[in-house]
C-alpha cells in the first residue's frame, strides 16, 4: 500500500524544509520528498490543500494508568486520545499499580500496545521498587525490556544518594533519568503556588523553591556522574536560569514545560476549580514569560502534555482533598496553536521540533523528521479549523481538563502512523 500527500505545507524542522511539497509513503516508510510528485505512484492520493505536513508527534510524559487504575484511563483510550491529538507516540510513566519496576510489567504495557493502541507506546520504567525510594528498581531488566527512560514520577527521590546511584548505573544504558523535581518537606500539604493569589485565598502554597532546589540538586548529581537527566515540567523561573546554566557548563541535563504551564498562571485557581490543581502548581505570570522564552531559545527541548487523568469523583469535593493533575492529549496542539503561535509569540517550527524532532532526540525514539527512509508517522494540522474544547468529546476515559469551553483555531486534522491514517 502506499499513499500521497498532496499540496501540503511541509514543516520539517529536522531537515530545514518548509514548503509546499507532496510526501509518497510506501509501506510504513517515507519513500519521497518533492513538488508535484506523479499521481499514479501511489494507491490512495490525500489532498492536503491549506493544511499543514509534519513530522508525527512525540508525547514523551504521558499517564496511561493501565495496569492498576483502568477506571481512570486505559492503554486503548489513551493511546486514541494521543491520536485524536496528533500524536504518533507517548511515553508512559512507571505509576501504575503494579508499578512498573520489572519485566513483566513492561512485557504486558507493550503487549496491551501492540493489540490495543493505535499510536506507538514506550514505557518509561522506575527509578525505585515501588516508587517508595528506598531501593533502586531492576534497571538493566527494564532497559532490556525496552524502557526508554526511568522516573519516579509524581514522587520526587529524595534521598541523594540512592539518586546518585540510579544515575551512574544508568550510564551503560544511554537512557536518561526523568526527574520529578520536587523537595517533598517545602511541598508537604499544599494545594497551589505560594504567591498573592494562595495568600488571598487562605491557602497553603508550594513555594517555587521546592522545584528549584530539586532542580538544583539533579544538576550537580548530573555533573558528578555524568549521567542524562531531563527534569520534567519544568515550572519556575528559577529553574530555567539553572538548566540554562548547567547547559552553558556542558552538563547533559534536559527538560521539558507542559501547555498548562505555557498558558495558565496561580489566577485560574481562584474559582478553587480542581480542574486547575496540579503538580507542580500554576505559577505567576512572569513564570510563564520566562518558561516560553526558555522554550523558544532551546533551554527548554521539548513540550509533553504530563497528561494526568483521574475520574470526575476523584475532581470534586474539597479542593484540597482534590487530585493533582489534568488530561493534555487532545487539547494541547490545537491550544498552543492558537494562544501562541497564532499572535506570534512562539514560531510554528518552534512548534513542531519540540513537539516531533527534540523529543525523538531525547529518548532515541525513532520519527521526528520526514526524512525518505524515516518512519512514516506524521501528523496534519488544519490552521483554520475553528473548535471549541468539548471534554465530554474526549476519548480519554477522564474528563478534568481547565480548558472546557474555550474556543480554538487550528486543530490536528489526520495523524497517521506507520502509514496508516488512525485518526481524522
Amino acid at each position: 500500500m502506499s499513499l500521497l500527500i498532496k499540496n501540503g505545507r511541509v514543516v520539517d524542522p529536522a531537515n530545514s524544509m518548509d514548503a509546499v511539497q507532496d510526501v509518497l509513503i510506501s509501506g510504513s516508510r517515507i519513500e519521497r520528498i518533492g513538488p508535484d510528485l506523479p499521481l499514479a505512484a501511489a494507491t490512495t492520493v490525500l489532498d492536503a490543500t491549506g493544511k499543514i505536513v509534519c513530522p508525527g508527534f512525540i508525547d514523551i510524559h504521558v499517564h496511561l494508568r493501565e495496569p492498576g487504575y483502568e477506571y481512570k484511563e486505559t492503554v486503548a483510550t489513551g493511546t486514541r486520545a494521543a491520536a485524536a491529538g496528533g500524536f504518533t507516540a507517548v511515553c508512559c510513566m512507571a505509576n501504575t499499580q503494579p508499578v512498573n519496576d520489572n519485566r513483566s510489567i513492561t512485557d504486558y504495557i507493550r503487549a496491551k500496545a501492540a493489540v490495543e493502541g493505535v499510536v506507538r507506546v514506550y514505557p518509561i520504567g522506575a527509578v525505585t521498587r515501588g516508587l517508595g525510594g528506598e531501593e533502586l528498581a531492576e534497571l538493566a531488566e527494564l532497559a532490556e525490556a525496552g524502557c526508554v527512560a526511568f522516573s519516579d514520577d509524581g514522587r520526587c527521590v529524595m534521598n541523594a544518594a540512592l539518586y546518585r546511584r540510579a544515575m551512574e548505573y544508568t550510564l551503560p544504558f544511554g537512557a536518561p533519568i526523568i526527574s520529578h523535581a520536587e523537595d517533598h518537606e517545602l511541598s508537604r500539604g499544599t494545594s497551589m503556588n505560594e504567591g498573592v493569589v494562595s495568600t488571598e485565598l487562605g491557602v497553603p502554597g508550594a513555594p517555587a523553591a521546592a522545584e528549584d532546589i530539586m532542580v538544583a540538586r539533579d544538576i550537580l548529581l548530573a555533573e558528578l556522574t555524568g549521567a542524562r537527566v531531563h527534569i520534567a515540567h519544568l515550572s519556575t523561573a528559577g529553574a530555567v536560569r539553572l538548566v540554562r546554566g548547567a547547559k552553558a557548563r556542558g552538563i547533559r541535563v534536559t527538560a521539558e514545560v507542559t501547555p498548562h504551564h505555557l498558558l495558565l498562571t496561580e489566577d485560574a485557581v481562584r474559582t478553587f476549580d480542581a480542574n486547575a490543581k496540579m503538580n507542580p502548581p500554576l505559577r505567576s505570570k512572569r513564570d510563564t514569560e520566562v518558561l516560553l522564552e526558555a522554550l523558544i531559545d532551546g533551554t527548554i527541548d521539548c513540550i509533553a502534555t504530563d497528561h494526568a487523568p483521574h475520574a470526575g469523583s476523584e475532581k470534586e469535593g474539597e479542593f484540597d482533598r482534590a487530585a493533582f493533575g489534568i488530561v493534555g492529549l487532545e487539547t494541547a496542539v490545537g491550544l498552543l496553536l492558537d494562544r501562541l503561535v497564532k499572535p506570534g509569540a512562539l514560531p510554528l517550527a518552534t512548534l513542531i521540533s519540540r513537539l516531533s524532532s527534540d523529543p525523538a532526540r531525547l529518548l532515541g525514539l525513532p520519527g521526528g523528521n520526514l526524512a525518505p527512509g524515516a518512519a512514516a508517522d506524521l501528523t496534519l494540522i488544519d490552521p483554520g479549523a475553528v473548535w471549541t474544547v468539548d471534554p465530554s468529546k474526549f476519548a480519554s476515559k477522564s474528563r478534568n481538563t481547565p480548558f472546557g469551553g474555550w474556543t480554538v483555531t487550528g486543530r490536528p486534522w489526520k495523524t497517521i502512523v506507520g502509514g496508516g491514517i488512525v485518526w481524522e
